[in-house]
């Protein structure tokens, strides 16, 4: 008997759906595994290269800071000339970077292919988002729904990232974490020119902000690198005053510049509004935090508490799954609820987190340190759907890919400096530097909680 009409219509729409999330999500798969899977590989590549501490922080800074610079003219890109052919070219990019990486025979080999690696992530990242955002078409339900999935996959990847890499480093050792990226590269590619449209392109023939892309790039790697320098120099030495000065004066300029050039790389009247200014806060105060916490935890399981890599991978499983949970269930209540109480809940579980992972003390089990650390993915989880979907809600559609660059920049940009911070702290002892880290996370995190009820009011509930 012939199947009817509306059903057949209604599993192609469901179809289509699903291949709109697989094939946007597998972009932010690989950005986001990147961050982490390198995490229970440094003790391995140390040995392998004959890297110490900074140059285990630069081999995951590179990758971070070269896709956080660059993100704004992954954005810029994507609205001028098509989020889809940008997407595919970063996708490619990305990939060839990771063989370079699987194949790095020495230190710093490594660390440039890791961030021409952050540069391929950085022109898909943000066009992933605007893609997903067309695919919509303007459906708010829809959008809210979709950016929860997205964000979940990009959860899962982060958390996954440990997990995934303790086994596949024991097994087949650390250049493997880096090929994995080339069948996933290859299949997000053939899905995007499949099952994607393209987005609209601006017309107006403007120019790429270079100059404002040159000073973003100068102000990250100047502030990172000191911060980098701090924990075996000290605060008052000549390169860590010398590297804070730089970045102060690169950021003034850039300010300037991005107020006087017809087509800025940071549009500042983004920021006119309450709510980008907001999320971005929000956004930094997240990644500084998280990144830092899963570069220090990395280290403190092998280290001090001899893990493996496995062992190491499996300490992670926990909160990988409880981001999993956290994201998915933070779609609809996104999209029943609107984004400012969902934000500002989870980022008041997550601060809670961090305040008892502060009152930690060298006999803590593992078990003790679990179910503190669990409050963060919870949290988190809850909180970055609501300040995506936040963001995508208060920027006109035209907008999307440099709005969602903007706010990735920050974000990225905060979880470059939190691996230099924590890992400067960690000069002060292991579960000193920790308990310091930890207690700065904690005030960070509510302050975000804060400027998330004081000025995320505007946005719409996606169902109205």
């Amino acid at each position: 008997m012939a199947m009817p009409i509306a059903t057949v219509l209604k599993r192609q729409a469901d179809f289509s759906y699903t291949a709109m999330i697989v094939a946007t999500s597998l972009g932010f798969v690989v950005v986001q595994l990147d961050v982490s899977i390198v995490n229970v590989a440094l003790n391995r590549i140390g040995a392998a290269l004959s890297i110490d501490v900074g140059g285990l922080q630069w081999v995951v800074d590179a990758y971070t800071l070269a896709f956080a610079a660059l993100l704004l003219a992954g954005g810029a890109l994507g609205d001028r000339i098509g989020a889809r052919r940008v997407f595919v070219g970063g996708m490619a990019l990305f990939s060839l970077a990771s063989l370079a990486c699987g194949l790095a025979y020495s230190a710093w080999i490594l660390v440039a292919a890791r961030a021409v690696q952050g540069a391929g992530a950085a022109l898909l990242m943000p066009c992933s988002l605007a893609l997903l955002n067309r695919a919509c078409a303007g459906d708010k339900a829809l959008r809210a729904r979709a950016v929860g999935l997205w964000t979940a996959s990009g959860g899962i990847a982060l958390s996954a990232g440990p997990v995934l890499g303790g086994f596949m480093v024991a097994s087949l050792g650390w250049q493997s974490i880096f090929l994995i990226n080339l069948p996933v590269g290859m299949l997000a590619i053939w899905m995007t020119y499949r099952f994607l449209r393209e987005t609209p392109q601006k017309a107006d023939g403007t120019p790429v902000d270079w100059a404002g892309q040159g000073l973003v790039v100068l102000t990250l790697f100047a502030l990172t690198g000191a911060f980098i320098e701090a924990g075996s120099s000290g605060w008052r030495s000549l390169p860590v005053m010398g590297g804070l000065s730089l970045a102060m004066i690169a950021g003034g300029i850039f300010l300037l510049v991005e107020s006087r050039v017809k087509a800025p790389m940071v549009p500042l009247r983004l920021f006119a509004g309450k709510v980008p200014a907001a999320t971005s806060l929000v956004g930094l105060a997240v990644n500084l935090t998280l990144y830092g916490t899963i570069f220090m935890l990395s280290l403190y399981f092998q280290r001090e508490r001899q893990f493996s890599p496995e062992m190491t991978g499996l300490a992670f499983l926990p909160f990988m799954a409880a981001v999993a949970v956290s994201n998915i269930a933070a779609g609809r209540i996104v999209a029943s609820h609107g984004a400012r109480w969902p934000m500002t809940i989870g980022l008041l579980i997550g601060a809670t987190g961090f305040a008892l992972l502060a009152l930690i003390q060298p006999d803590t089990s593992y078990v003790g340190l679990l179910w503190r650390l669990l409050f963060l993915p919870v949290g988190i989880g809850l909180a970055v759907p609501a300040m995506t979907t936040a963001l995508l809600s208060a920027v006109p559609a035209e907008m999307s890919g440099t709005a969602s660059g903007v706010l990735n920049t920050v974000r990225q940009s905060g979880g470059a400096i939190g691996v230099a911070l924590f890992g400067s702290a960690l000069a002060l002892g292991t579960i000193e530097g920790m308990r310091l880290a930890f207690l700065g996370s904690a005030l960070a995190v509510a302050l975000a909680a804060v400027c998330a009820v004081l000025f995320v009011r505007d946005v719409d509930r996606a169902g109205q």
